[in-house]
């Protein structure tokens, strides 16, 4: 990949990160992720698409509810909001052809500044999407996916499309239109829809059954228009619980599955799912994977950690290689992504604040999903991983077991079997071996 500076360089010192092998000791180079390495018979860049997130990464100034900016940035030095923004996007894709990674994401306010004047700001981001054409045509880097932030703005502050103010889901639907241009004109190959106040405070002032009912409607106005428009790609739906909102319509994977499902959305929609958000909802990361993999829905990844003292969304990078194994079986069982990548939706620490930390941050994050990936690979190729958990459900593979799974066996069936059968075996679910098999092959 070729690197690409504007007219000044942000970076300096730091050169294009390369794959130097698990024996490097080089904190600038990748140990584990080497693009072109095949596993289960697709490079590692194929399997992972890994993107760079414009918010945390460019965006994010370090400041937090007890505290303001602690990460100043010399591509923030210009009063003009469109030519601060074309700063900003020329040090994104030095980072980001620097780092090596294929793809990024963005909100259309990630990009340039929004104000109230709706004109305005479209006017903004096709400038912005122009300028970000080029960039792409000289770097080789795209857009995984655009969406827009409908929760920033104190007017979301009861929802977009979930607010009981049409007026308010008007402008929403204003900014969906213009990110959903910008995506399309960028060769985005999917559009992320997440409901950062789809839901509610308290439902004492609260007409749920509506509110749901308006973001069904506006989900399938959205995607009747990016359809209209030539769009091929893929619309995700991102779950999170709680925060800011109380209660979040798009609660985890089994609420958003059924929500696709009541409002005929299934044909079109996949999961954006992210680890922090699966935490907070009481999941693993694992089992929201598996939920979606299980109705075919697994589209795309969100990576970043929470922290276990903390009980709100950190967003921090990845570091759990047991974790993280863990995912990656659940993604090659499964046959891949359905058209999305692994978006490092991750920012660094308030005090990290060397021009280097944000390459630390982005270099662990990749190596730890390659080295997952590859050890799940060996997992499930050269050990008895599968065998075991097979065996565990071989009693409905054949004869009355299978009956049943066919839908031939009545209740009554039931009873009779288990009466002239007697009392069932005890048998090990082997948890700890399969724990310990897979320690050992990490």
């Amino acid at each position: 990949m070729k690197v690409v500076t504007g007219e000044r360089e942000y970076f300096k010192g730091i050169d294009q990160i390369k794959y130097e092998g698990p024996e490097s000791d080089n904190p600038l180079a990748y140990r584990w992720y080497d693009e072109n390495r095949v596993v289960a018979g697709k490079t590692l860049k194929d399997h992972l698409k890994f993107a760079v997130s414009y918010w945390h990464s460019f965006n994010g100034n370090g400041s937090d509810p007890f505290g303001g900016p602690t990460h100043r940035f010399a591509w923030d030095e210009k009063s003009d909001a469109v030519e601060r923004a074309k700063d900003k996007m020329d040090a994104a894709f030095e980072f980001m052809t620097k780092l090596g990674l294929p793809y990024y994401c963005f909100h259309d306010v990630d990009v340039v500044d929004y104000g109230n004047d709706i004109n305005e700001n479209d006017r903004r981001l096709q400038t912005l999407t122009d300028y970000a054409k080029q960039k792409q045509a000289d770097s080789g880097i795209k857009l995984l996916w655009g969406t827009a932030n409908l929760f920033s703005h104190e007017r979301y502050m009861n929802g977009a499309s979930t607010n009981p103010d049409f007026h308010v889901l008007a402008h929403g639907a204003a900014q969906v239109k213009a990110a959903l241009d910008a995506t399309i004109a960028l060769g985005g190959e999917n559009y992320v829809f997440w409901g950062g106040r789809e839901g509610y405070m308290s439902l004492i002032n609260t007409n749920m059954k509506r509110e749901q009912e308006h973001l069904a409607r506006f989900l399938h106005t959205a995607k009747d228009y990016a359809r209209a428009q030539g769009f091929k790609g893929t619309f995700f739906i991102e779950p999170k619980p709680c925060e800011p909102t109380k209660h979040q319509y798009d609660y985890d994977a089994a609420t958003v599955t059924g929500f696709l499902q009541k409002y005929d959305l299934l044909n079109d929609f996949k999961l954006n799912l992210e680890v922090n958000h699966a935490t907070l909802a009481g999941h693993t990361f694992a089992h929201e994977m598996q939920v979606a993999a299980d109705w075919g829905l697994l589209g795309s990844l969100d990576a970043n950690r929470g922290d276990e003292q903390n009980g709100w969304d950190t967003d921090q990078f990845p570091n759990n290689i047991t974790e993280v194994t863990e995912y990656m079986m659940v993604l090659l069982k499964a046959g891949g992504l359905q058209g999305g990548g692994i978006n490092f939706d991750a920012k660094i620490r308030r005090n990290s604040t060397d021009q280097a930390d944000l390459f630390y941050a982005h270099i662990g994050g990749a190596d730890i999903f390659a080295r997952a990936l590859i050890i799940a690979d060996n997992i499930l190729q050269k050990s008895d991983y599968n065998k075991i958990v097979t065996d565990r459900y071989a009693s409905f593979d054949s004869g009355e077991g299978k009956a049943f799974e066919e839908g031939k066996l009545s209740l009554e069936a039931l009873r009779d079997y288990a009466v002239k059968n007697g009392e069932p075996a005890v048998t090990s679910g082997k948890q700890e071996y399969l724990e310990n098999l897979i320690n050992r092959f990490i």
